[in-house]
């Protein structure tokens, strides 16, 4: 028997909040979908939208979910 499926049939036998848990960790293992640049962007970009929001030029969440409904029915 290998060990793929050994495993197979352990997880079988595991509960259902036990795979849940098994499935996140799995996920949380992949490879990012991003590049190194990519990601670097992004990091960049939320750390200068944080700078934004604390020197208060944010807009309030209520407006943004009303720009969200606006975007979203286009």
């Amino acid at each position: 028997m290998s060990t793929m499926t050994e495993i197979q049939q352990a997880i079988e036998g595991l509960p259902a909040t036990e795979k849940k848990a098994l499935s996140a960790w799995l996920s949380s293992q992949q490879e990012s979908e991003m590049s190194p640049q990519e990601e670097a962007a992004l990091l960049a970009s939320l750390d200068k939208a944080a700078r934004q929001l604390d020197a208060g030029l944010g807009v309030p969440i209520d407006q943004a979910r009303g720009m969200v409904r606006q975007w979203a029915s286009k």
